[in-house]
This record gives C-alpha cells, sequence and structure tokens, in this order.
C-alpha cells in the first residue's frame, strides 16, 4: 500500500532567510562598509554579490524586513559564539535544605549550621526548615524559634530572604548569601 507524501520533508534548511529565499519587495539594509538605507531586494541581492557575500534576513518582523550583508557561515559561528557566551554567564540558583525537627538538639543544630555556613559562602542559598511528624505539630513555637536562632548565627555569611513561614507540616525559611564586598 503507497501512502500518500504529506510535502517535502526540510531537513537542512537554514534558520534564516538568505539571498533568493528573501520574500520581501523592500528590505533595510545595514553591514559594514554599505551604505545603510532602505533598498529593493535586486538592488540589495546585486550589492551582496559584488562583495562576494550573502544577502542574511537577521529581523523578518521589522518593517521592512532587515537584511545584512555577511557571509553566511561566518555569520552562523558568531551567534552560537552569543549564545554560548550569554549560556555561561547565567547565574545558576542552587538551594540546598537543612531539616530540623521541632526537638533538634542544641548539638545537631551546632553541625547543621557548620553545612549551612559552607552552603552559603559557595553561594547557593539554604532552605531551613522544621518538619512536623504526628503530634509534634503542637511545638510550632519551638520550630520558628530554632529557625530564628539558626538566622541569627547565620548572620554574618548570609541574610534571610524569607521568614518563618508554615506550608502543611513544614515551617520553613530561606536564607541567602550576602553580597562579596
Amino acid at each position: 500500500m503507497n501512502r500518500p507524501r504529506r510535502g517535502p520533508i526540510r531537513r537542512n534548511e537554514p534558520e534564516h532567510r538568505i539571498n533568493d529565499r528573501i520574500r520581501a519587495q523592500e528590505i533595510r539594509l545595514v553591514g559594514t562598509g554599505i551604505e545603510q538605507g532602505v533598498y529593493s531586494i535586486q538592488e540589495a541581492r546585486k550589492i551582496a554579490e559584488e562583495k562576494g557575500l550573502d544577502l542574511v534576513e537577521i529581523s523578518p518582523t521589522a518593517v521592512p524586513p532587515v537584511c545584512k550583508i555577511t557571509d553566511y557561515g561566518k555569520f552562523l559561528y558568531e551567534q552560537k559564539k552569543k549564545q554560548k557566551e550569554m549560556k555561561a554567564n547565567t547565574v545558576k540558583t542552587v538551594i540546598k535544605e537543612i531539616r530540623f525537627g521541632p526537638n533538634t538538639d542544641e548539638h545537631d543544630v551546632e553541625f547543621k549550621l557548620k553545612h549551612a555556613i559552607k552552603f552559603l559562602e559557595e553561594g547557593a542559598k539554604v532552605r531551613a526548615y522544621v518538619f512536623y511528624k504526628g503530634r509534634s505539630i503542637i511545638y510550632k513555637e519551638r520550630g520558628e524559634v530554632l529557625l530564628l536562632q539558626f538566622a541569627e548565627k547565620l548572620q554574618d555569611v548570609g541574610k534571610v530572604e524569607q521568614m518563618p513561614k508554615m506550608e502543611g507540616k513544614k515551617m520553613f525559611m530561606m536564607l541567602a548569601p550576602k553580597p562579596k564586598k
């Protein structure tokens, strides 16, 4: 049984329209060593051919569309390079969690405090929370006091981003690292 074809399969179609694929009749031309302005598509192609370069549509949604005379391969390389730089410059926020119970002993708090200091110094945010199991929910005040004391001990390396807040069976608080001077 032969299936009807649904149209051409486009695998290696460029992401920008170049040269003959540009549909607009008038374009705004930009580039180095070129008189910038609005040209007819024929004039722009002729200028590109004379320079031995490609006419690349940069902004198809503009009126008239913006095109640049450049080497298309070099143009793609520069775009990928810019995207890679932008991705490298984005700040990734890491959130580390520290869990307490409402009756956590002082020694355990000190132990977890050392971990929180290390996390904050590395630039991560710390989400400290008290988890209430069963009937321990009646000790809400203890949990809040525990978190506030924890934040007070960390005030040299971090600042409270969100005060203790009850959410379900957890009371949590967010701490962010202090900006480096």
